[in-house]
């Protein structure tokens, strides 16, 4: 059942990792293949730039996919991504192995899911997100669930609804509202 909003942000309050699923969240989940089976997806800058935010709080970030793709491998380590797990059909054992290696508690890590296969680490992860495309088994099951569609703008609905949580919003955006006046 969905968390208040209250709920959701004590949860968020306490997100040290912050793994993202790819399909549905970070790309609005369309496939499109060119003549060579070759897949292409298109991800959204709005969200790189708030997992960079994340990132520059102090709060490490993830992926974990069960497709494997070339261009995620790209787009996470362009973004400073450190853990980028694709081509994981058993969430729960990735999951289990990413907090043991990084010493952070499931309570302490979030997850932005949209699918069933999912829901492994949205069950374990202490805040647990979604997308309002989400299956239905899904955001039953989740702490909040973006107001903005995977792959325009969820991420990063996500991230700012973390570091709002923390405190940690106004610092983070802090370098980008420099004085106009100032051009010292």
């Amino acid at each position: 059942m969905t968390a208040s909003i209250e709920q959701a942000k004590a949860k968020a309050a306490r997100v040290r990792l912050m793994i993202f699923d790819v399909d549905g969240i970070l790309t609005d989940g369309s496939l499109h293949f060119n003549a060579d089976g070759e897949v292409m997806k298109t991800f959204n800058v709005l969200d790189g730039q708030g997992i960079k935010l994340l990132q520059n709080a102090g709060i490490a970030t993830a992926i974990i996919s069960a497709r494997k793709s070339a261009i995620v491998s790209k787009r996470g380590t362009d973004l400073g991504i450190q853990h980028i797990l694709q081509g994981i059909h058993d969430k729960k054992s990735a999951f289990l192995q990413l907090t043991e290696e990084l010493g952070i508690p499931h309570d302490e890590c979030g997850f932005i899911g949209d699918d069933v296969i999912d829901l492994p680490i949205l069950l374990r992860a202490g805040f647990a997100a979604s997308v309002p495309n989400g299956h239905a088994e899904v955001r039953s099951r989740v702490d909040y669930i973006t107001q903005a569609g995977g792959g325009r703008g969820a991420a990063r609905e996500i991230c700012d609804f973390i570091l709002r949580a923390q405190d940690k919003y106004l610092s983070a955006i802090a370098p980008f509202l420099e004085d106009p006046t100032d051009d010292r």
